[in-house]
């Protein structure tokens, strides 16, 4: 029987504790949550490690939790001796939004900034996706588009559900659409400029290329960096685009289902979902979220109290 560790971020369980049903009570000391999936026992610690076991364990990890940070640290000190600063070299960054939110799609941006925009950005203020407000996103991105070759992804909540409904993890779909993405960007522009491919981190590199579908279009040139926000304008920069095109989406959404949705995956997400089967049917909720996450079946058990 395999038996695999993993070491993960608070962000990283929840997102875990979203996409699978966790059993919470009677368990031992020192344990936030159990379940068995595909006859493989996921045990949660309140350490941060996640342990699989059984004969699928370490498949089962690398669908989940691709991003070690045991293993990155292992890794993170040969990587200090080369340690690279991209914003000295033109390259192409990509990231994601949207993986954590229940409602919404899946957006992925690859977008290239030369040595040359690298003050642009600065003077613009272009930083951590997670640091600013929506309203400076939108600002950013509406100007980051008009001067910066990117391409921007889009996976809508129908064909998520598809995909997931087929067996593909949401690793699975993060690394067909950075890998496209990636290869579109190096379409628009001149390769024999570009110095590195740096991709926000959310699998090892083998994993990515298992994922892809199709080979890493410059694969020398190609990094994965944890926290690449902090590291890359260019995965910065990727990171607002993608988040903004997150942004105007639950804006439409919200317009079109005449409620407010919630970015994220809490309590409240749960209220506004049970709200919406009982004004619409499931079938309209599934439409607007990702079916897999536990906030469906939460939704279902509060509108099914209003009524016993």
């Amino acid at each position: 029987m395999g038996n695999v560790v993993h070491k993960l971020t608070n962000q990283d369980i929840e997102q875990l504790l979203n996409q699978i049903n966790f059993s919470t009570s009677n368990l031992p000391n020192g344990m936030k949550a159990r379940t068995k999936y595909h006859d493989t026992v996921i045990s949660i610690y309140n350490s941060g490690k996640v342990m699989f076991q059984g004969k699928h364990a370490e498949h089962i990890a690398r669908q989940f939790c691709t991003t070690d940070s045991v293993t990155n640290s292992k890794s993170s000190k040969a990587d200090d001796l080369h340690n690279i600063t991209y914003n000295d070299y033109n390259c192409i960054g990509s990231d994601e939004a949207g993986s954590g939110d229940y409602f919404g799609p899946l957006t992925v941006c690859a977008a290239f900034v030369s040595k040359e925009h690298i003050d642009i950005l600065r003077t613009l203020g272009v930083d951590d996706s997670k640091k600013l407000t929506d309203t400076k996103i939108i600002e950013l991105a509406e100007q980051l588009i008009t001067f910066i070759p990117h391409s921007l992804l889009t996976l809508n909540n129908t064909k998520y559900n598809e995909r997931q409904a087929l067996g593909w993890s949401q690793v699975k779909m993060k690394a067909v659409l950075h890998n496209e993405a990636i290869k579109n960007v190096t379409n628009k522009i001149d390769t024999k400029a570009l110095d590195y491919i740096v991709i926000d981190q959310f699998a090892e590199r083998n994993v990515y290329k298992r994922y892809a579908l199709s080979d890493l279009p410059f694969p020398n040139q190609t990094k994965f960096e944890t926290k690449g926000e902090s590291k890359s304008l260019a995965i910065a920069a990727a990171s607002i685009i993608s988040r903004y095109a997150f942004i105007k989406h639950m804006d439409s959404i919200s317009k079109m289902m005449h409620f407010d949705i919630p970015k994220g995956a809490s309590h409240k997400v749960d209220l506004i979902a049970a709200q919406i089967i009982e004004k619409y049917n499931i079938s309209k909720l599934d439409s607007i979220s990702k079916k897999h996450f536990k906030n469906r079946d939460k939704a279902w058990t509060l509108v099914n109290k209003k009524y016993q």
